[in-house]
């Protein structure tokens, strides 16, 4: 005896638990909208810490985007179109920060580019200091965003196949031409969207920015940052700040699989 489904063959049960699981999300969003202090909303996410926390917070977004693409994109292709010894290991390591506490990566990066880290010390002797600065920002939110690009972009490579690329090759393209005239161009969509999710992760980043670079107004106090502090002194702020976000967050979700939603 065939059992009884609805939803287009989903047993009604499952649905049930579906609605929990989409419950457990959006209630706590809604909830947030609805402690906003409305009235006062514009003048509490147009304080001047609170612009200085946005602006910076766009900046380093931006600068570790463009530095995830720079290094994901040729980390990706190795991924995706080679084979050597190793390479289970180099994805997994790669891909480590995705399930790593942001906390320890910011102890990680401090032990690689601190004063007295594996790096560090030797760019110190050069007069080039990392740790607590803006460009530690920029490496926290690229540390933690990195994968993000990978996965998507990798993804994308493996189910394009390399197929034109191969006919590319035998027209007498050379590696670099059909990188930049057929790789490229066939999986934009996978590189636009590990962008975009790349760029969300940096804007939502705090534990590593905050072990790795501190709380700096101005320098590298991030927005997660600001809210985190606002919470102490100035909940109404906290809140109206961690609607910015949210709003921020909702339409690089749209951005990215709305699209597929329309096709």
């Amino acid at each position: 005896m065939q059992q009884r489904s609805t939803l287009g063959g989903i047993p009604a049960w499952v649905a049930v638990v579906a609605a929990v699981g989409a419950l457990l999300i959006i209630v706590p969003i809604v909830s947030l909208a609805t402690r906003v202090d409305w009235p006062n909303f514009g003048a509490l996410v147009t304080s001047p810490s609170s612009l200085a926390a946005l602006a910076l917070s766009l900046r380093t977004s931006v600068a570790s985007t463009a530095l995830c693409i720079l290094l994901g994109v040729p980390l990706a292709l190795v991924l995706a179109r080679t084979s050597f010894p190793g390479k289970r290991i180099l994805r997994a390591l790669i891909l480590l920060p995705l399930v790593l506490p942001p906390v320890v990566g910011g102890i990680a990066l401090l032990a690689a580019f601190g004063r007295r880290g594996l790096l560090g010390s030797s760019l110190e002797t050069l007069g080039v200091s990392i740790a607590f600065s803006t460009v530690a920002v920029v490496l926290a939110q690229t540390f933690v965003a990195l994968p993000f690009l990978v996965l998507s972009l990798e993804a994308a490579l493996r189910a394009a196949g390399s197929r034109y690329e191969a006919v590319a090759s035998t027209l007498g393209a050379s590696p670099s031409t059909v990188f930049r005239r057929v790789t490229l161009p066939l999986v934009l969509p996978g590189l636009v969207t590990g962008a975009v999710l790349a760029f969300a992760r940096a804007l939502g980043e705090f534990g590593a920015t905050l072990t790795f670079a501190g709380s700096l107004e101005g320098v590298t106090r991030t927005l997660p940052l600001e809210i985190y502090l606002q919470r102490e002194t100035d909940p109404d702020a906290a809140v109206a700040l961690a609607l910015v976000l949210v709003v921020v967050a909702v339409i690089v979700m749209v951005v990215t699989y709305g699209r597929r939603e329309i096709r």
